[in-house]
């Protein structure tokens, strides 16, 4: 390949790669292409690998996008990779290394100067770049029925769905699926949602359209998978002692062009790197997944992505499926649920748990089936537990996951069976034992107190509140120290009532005639009062439904009964107040009625008597708490943004965008 290349600066002088960007035609036949595609290289994984490739590659992309409409190399380039597809299959059955490592070669070539394209030309001159072509090689005929560019999307989704998934051939099918990425990156640099395009259309329509549900299935199987990289040792082109062309071929040029980025060749940074992806095919397919589930829809059909997503079916289903699902297919559900249950901690796996659980029914009919909630549940409640280290929309992600589980009864009930020991991440207090239900109580209140301190977000409490009232009317044998908490964020409310009320008064008698300031408190009086009346609510549906069964709500009422005596007259909560005001008059009869100097044990024991005795119909019936998830709030203009930001923060898809543009602008609401 020419001089030996030892630093990624000397890239630009190398001979073959000065070759193909120059403004001379080389033919396809030229062994020219066996030579520039024959280096010993392992797709990087990390974003300082990529990085550093991808900056070399810079400068040469741009020469070549002078010198292609002269030269037609790139096209040249592109035919020569697709001339290697056809056989790809083949060769991985016969173990054609050679075959699978040029193809692999020739790709990352190609992928690399996309990102360039991509970034500096709107998408039909980059469809224009795929045109300009040798015209002695071509003849017109040819050029006028094939679009190369059509050919090469077709030409990857087949690579990805037809290969199988080897230590041999997980580089190049890591490459294929970020090669689509980048050809559909195309949105980074448009702050508005595109719904429309060369490379959507294809995607849309066209030759890509029948390979939809195997495409979609491939990329969640190659998720559930979680095949880890190949080691370095492993790679085909290892020193062998007997030699041979195939040695020969690769040691001439291991020190080469691109040696250098080998993994585990550079160092331990290479290594340290790659530990924190060790995962690259299972991440880089979760991506184009969402990408490809959250493309707007045409102007006369919907999305074929989104709904073979919709509607995909599990491997135990025999039944037939529905007319009109035409992408649908089948998949193995706990395979599914293993993999989700283990991903939570990336956004990206939180919002594929997030998807399926809005819009796929078979999907989540299964979950809410499963008698181990608890390892699903568990890293959500963790994701909001540290919600300090999150950002925001992985919160909300996990909040409304959360909230779409709370709307089914039989979760509601089952969360309060399952008793976990030893919570080791939650560190207020230690937690023996407690049920799910409870720690998921106390999780969910940790939040709100969160939000009332640090980012005061309304949209924020309004899904955890709905979650708690979802939940409330099959509150179970809750911990003593949920019931706490329960009470003290009804008293930290109280507090905050109290002062925003003092706050308002003190402003009236200032300002006597002027009463610029009194709107802001009006309105803030107006939310707290919204929440302590979703809090008075919730404690209501607990004790109507399910009093007896929660002793220790009773005891920490009675507690802090203080309390409640400010609310009972507001016209706001005075309904809702006469059951609080009846069960704490009954049990406060009761324990007088017990003696003075009570245990905490005795106290409990009449609150558990006095709980059977209390007649149901002294309390007040109120219409059954209940909320729905809807994405209304969440539109395409949301999603859109925030799964383009976690392939920006991937790091190994893409990372660049345009000098003085925003990447988007996601606000919290």
């Amino acid at each position: 390949m020419g001089a030996n290349t030892s630093q990624v600066s000397d890239l630009s002088n190398n001979h073959n790669l000065k070759a193909l960007v120059g403004p001379e035609s080389i033919s396809e036949n030229d062994p020219f292409w066996n030579q520039l595609i024959s280096f010993t290289f392992i797709s990087p994984t990390s974003s300082g690998e990529s990085k550093l490739l991808e900056e070399a590659v810079i400068p040469l992309a741009k020469t070549l996008i002078e010198n292609n409409p002269r030269s037609g190399n790139f096209s040249a380039l592109v035919r020569i990779f697709l001339g290697r597809t056809k056989e790809l299959k083949i060769s991985t059955e016969c173990q054609d290394q050679l075959f699978i490592w040029q193809a692999h070669n020739a790709l990352l070539m190609i992928r690399c100067l996309l990102k360039v394209f991509t970034r500096e030309m709107s998408e039909e001159e980059l469809h224009q770049q795929f045109s300009y072509q040798e015209r002695a090689a071509v003849s017109c005929a040819e050029t006028s029925n094939e679009d190369l560019l059509e050919e090469l999307l077709s030409n990857l989704i087949h690579l990805i769905v037809e290969v199988p998934l080897l230590d041999i051939t997980y580089s190049i099918l890591f490459e294929a699926v970020t090669t689509l990425l980048v050809l559909l990156s195309y949105q980074l640099f448009h702050k508005d949602i595109l719904h429309d395009g060369i490379i959507f259309q294809h995607l849309m329509k066209g030759r890509c359209l029948c390979l939809t549900s195997r495409l979609v299935k491939t990329l969640l199987y190659n998720f559930i998978r979680q095949e880890k990289c190949p080691p370095p040792a492993t790679h085909i082109f290892e020193p062998k002692a007997e030699g041979g062309l195939l040695y020969g071929l690769a040691s001439g040029v291991a020190s080469g062009l691109w040696s250098v980025f080998t993994l585990g060749g550079a160092g331990s940074k290479a290594e340290n790197d790659q530990e924190h992806n060790p995962l690259p095919l299972s991440n880089q397919s979760l991506l184009l997944l969402l990408v490809l589930a959250n493309l707007p829809d045409g102007p006369d059909w919907p999305n074929p992505y989104r709904q073979a997503i919709t509607c995909f079916r599990n491997t135990q289903d025999t039944s037939s499926p529905p007319a009109e699902h035409t992408h649908t297919f089948q998949i193995n559900f706990n395979s599914l649920y293993t993999a989700l249950c283990e991903q939570q901690r990336s956004d990206q796996a939180t919002l594929l748990l997030y998807t399926l659980l809005h819009q796929n029914t078979n999907v989540r009919t299964y979950i809410l089936s499963r008698t181990d909630m608890d390892n699903l549940v568990l890293p959500i409640l963790d994701i909001l537990y540290h919600v300090e280290e999150r950002n925001s929309h992985h919160v909300y992600m996990a909040l409304i996951i959360l909230l779409i589980l709370t709307e089914d009864d039989a979760f509601n009930r089952s969360i309060h069976e399952v008793v976990l020991k030893n919570i080791s991440w939650y560190t207020e207090r230690s937690l023996t034992e407690i049920s799910l239900g409870s720690l998921l109580i106390l999780v969910v209140i940790r939040t709100i107190q969160f939000n009332m301190t640090r980012t005061r977000d309304k949209y924020l409490h309004t899904n955890c509140l709905a979650a708690l009232a979802n939940m409330s009317a099959q509150f179970r044998c809750l911990h003593q120290y949920a019931a706490q908490r329960i009470i003290s964020l009804f008293a930290l409310l109280s507090k905050k009532h109290n002062k925003v009320l003092e706050q308002a008064t003190q402003s009236l008698r200032g300002r006597q005639g002027d009463s610029t300031a009194l709107p802001d408190y009006a309105q803030d009086l107006s939310v707290i009062e919204e929440v302590i009346r979703m809090m008075l609510e919730i404690i209501n549906s607990c004790l109507c439904n399910s009093l007896h069964h929660n002793p220790n709500l009773v005891y920490a009422l009675l507690y802090k009964r203080e309390l409640f005596e400010q609310f009972r007259m507001h016209p706001s909560f005075q309904d809702i107040m006469q059951n609080l005001d009846t069960v704490i008059g009954f049990f406060s009869q009761r324990l007088e009625q017990a003696g003075s100097d009570l245990s905490v044990e005795r106290v409990q024991e009449v609150i558990m008597k006095g709980a059977q005795a209390l007649p149901q119909d002294r309390l007040k019936k109120f219409p059954e708490l209940k909320f729905k998830y809807v994405e209304e709030d969440q539109p395409e203009d949301f999603f859109v943004p925030y799964v383009w930001s976690l392939v920006f923060n991937s790091g190994v898809g893409l990372y660049w965008i345009p000098t003085g543009i925003e990447l988007f602008s996601m606000d919290s609401g």
